[in-house]
């Protein structure tokens, strides 16, 4: 039994009066999957709602399977819904295959074998057995305690409701329902936010193994690198939507080489446009009817003028022609993409007046940290934050990373030791970003913050992370990736000697977060940066600080000093 492509054909999809989604076409067939890239706001859950079903398309039409799951931020079961009455809607098809397989197969066997109705239900059940082991229905239960505790589910009881859950373990039951279902079609919408790297191999791992479809959307490098066998870019292109195969690592040269083909052909087109038009112009006024002879033209002027006028005429009509078709053909001006364009992020810190009661600080780390203690969040024995310092700082959710930032920022007691150098500028990234003032616009909000004189000097739209169009808007109405990006601007306008970045990776395009990465590893200053970015942190080549259920640890680099020991009370 054939399995079902996903087909999607010239969709056009507005939301109030931006046109999201202008002639978008898409072809999934069974065991590809199919990676949906691009800035914030270029549609990528849009063409996942479209696909689902979940919303209809202005133009355009789609073709799905009729067994296709998608995992969007709700889930569609009432708070008091238990684990349970999830996992039987997931494992429904695979029992109703079991028991259908049961009652055909006592069908056949009641049935005589020269009677017609045999060969038909033995067609049937043929069908129905080839969908039972696609569906590895046999295994059903087995598998869904497997996926339960990949996702780190299993140790949750099952008569426990829906209410009772934080958001990621909802997020992440979601999930494993769709993993356990195994359906022909499996539409996911940013599916490794709230995993960690268990978590998140053990899902890379379970699509590849998925025999339909798979259509992704994700900012997460590490994930479309390991399981998309293509990818579609919804940025702006010359000739739409383009279509990258293999993986994230493929993706980038050919996306760099596809960028500049289109900015040469469209400077190549501009240059010739211009040439057609002088020339045009320049030959139409030779050829003006009332232009007067020249002595030297006396003596057979009317023979020599009309084959000249004639001559001229028709390289008249050839550039003319030639500039109409180019003016109708012509590819448009590439848009300007979010390019990160910042010099360096931090800066040195000031040496200390070297007096006898401060030389001994010109050396001394920026921050330096003793037995501090954030009760019942964190505990270091000792950290030491020096000058130029690269640290990255990992662990799971709740190890203590942005409470370990915002202490070093200063914005949070500790008990024990905290020295800073004095003088020490200090910048934080927040992963909750909120202006006092919402109704004020993205560029006021900027100028207000840095002054005028600094905003003037470093504008806004110089850095590549807000578009011209979203400058004028109240931040208020700004998404929470475009709070983010303004957050991280008002920083690198002007860069802190300690640059401190929490989750800097968060609602960022790939190639933006390729970009901010490389802002991050050369240059002057002090940066420490917190992340569970799987990319981010397989390219960090600074220090390591591993914070794991309040004890904190160093790699083999040789942070020796990095000891831990139980949270304090």
């Amino acid at each position: 039994m054939p399995r079902p492509a996903l087909l999607a054909y010239d969709l056009v999809r507005t939301l109030g009066t931006r046109r999201v989604l202008d002639g978008v076409s898409l072809t999934a067939a069974p065991g590809h999957r199919v990676g949906l890239i691009g800035e914030n706001g270029v549609g990528k859950s849009t063409l996942l709602r479209l696909l689902a079903g979940v919303d209809e398309p202005d133009a355009g039409q789609v073709t799905r399977p009729y067994d296709l799951g998608f995992l969007h931020q709700e889930m569609p079961f009432a708070a008091d819904a238990t684990i349970a009455r999830v996992l039987d809607d997931a494992l429904r098809e695979a029992r109703a295959d079991l028991a259908e397989l049961d009652r055909l197969s006592r069908l056949l066997a009641d049935t005589p074998e020269d009677r017609p109705a045999h060969a038909e239900l033995l067609e049937t059940y043929g069908q129905r057995l080839e969908q039972a082991q696609e569906r590895e229905a046999w295994d059903a239960d087995r598998r869904a305690a497997i996926v339960l505790d990949g996702l780190g589910l299993g140790g949750i009881a099952h008569d426990r409701t829906l209410g009772s859950l934080s958001g990621g373990q909802r997020g992440r039951l979601a999930l494993a329902a769709l993993l356990v279902r195994r359906p022909a079609a499996l539409l996911l919408d940013e599916p490794t936010n709230h995993l960690d790297d268990e978590a998140a191999a053990f899902v890379e791992d379970r699509l590849r193994q998925l025999p339909g479809v798979v259509v992704v959307a994700s900012h997460d490098r590490a994930f479309l690198d390991a399981v998309c066998t293509e990818l579609i870019d919804l940025d702006p292109a010359v000739d739409g939507p383009v279509r990258f195969g293999g993986n994230y690592s493929a993706y980038q040269a050919a996306k760099r080489a596809e960028r500049e083909r289109w900015e040469r052909r469209y400077a190549e087109e501009q240059e010739e446009l211009e040439a057609l038009r002088r020339s045009a112009g320049v030959t139409a006024h030779r050829v003006a009817p009332d232009r007067g002879r020249r002595d030297n033209e006396k003596m057979g002027y009317g023979h020599r003028a009309g084959r000249v006028q004639q001559q001229i005429s028709r390289r008249v009509r050839n550039a003319t022609r030639r500039l109409e078709e180019l003016e109708r053909t012509q590819v448009g001006e590439p848009p300007r993409p979010l390019r990160l364009h910042v010099g360096a992020v931090a800066v040195e810190a000031e040496e200390t007046e070297r007096t006898a009661e401060t030389a001994e600080l010109v050396d001394a780390p920026l921050v330096a940290l003793r037995g501090a203690c954030v009760p019942g969040r964190l505990h270091l024995d000792r950290l030491d934050i020096p000058s130029g310092d690269r640290l990255l700082v990992t662990g799971g959710n709740g190890a203590g990373k942005s409470t370990l930032l915002s202490l070093l920022a200063g914005r949070l007691h500790a008990e024990g030791e905290v020295h800073r150098r004095p003088g020490l500028s200090v910048g934080l990234l927040s992963q909750d970003t909120t202006f006092e003032r919402p109704d004020r616009t993205a560029r006021d909000t900027y100028t207000y913050v840095l002054g005028a004189e600094r905003a003037e000097a470093v504008p806004l739209g110089s850095l590549g992370l807000l578009h011209a169009a979203d400058l004028g808007k109240p931040v208020g109405q700004l998404s929470v990736g475009q709070r983010r990006r303004l957050a991280l601007a008002l920083l690198v306008a002007r860069p802190p000697h300690l640059l401190l970045l929490d989750e800097p990776t968060n609602h960022l395009s790939p190639r933006l977060c390729d970009e901010l990465e490389d802002a991050l590893g050369a240059g002057p200053g002090t940066i420490v940066v917190a992340s569970h970015d799987r990319w981010l942190r397989g390219r960090w080549n600074g220090r390591r600080l591993h914070l794991h259920s309040g004890r904190a640890h160093a790699d083999e680099s040789g942070e020796a000093q990095l000891r831990g020991r139980p949270l304090c009370r």
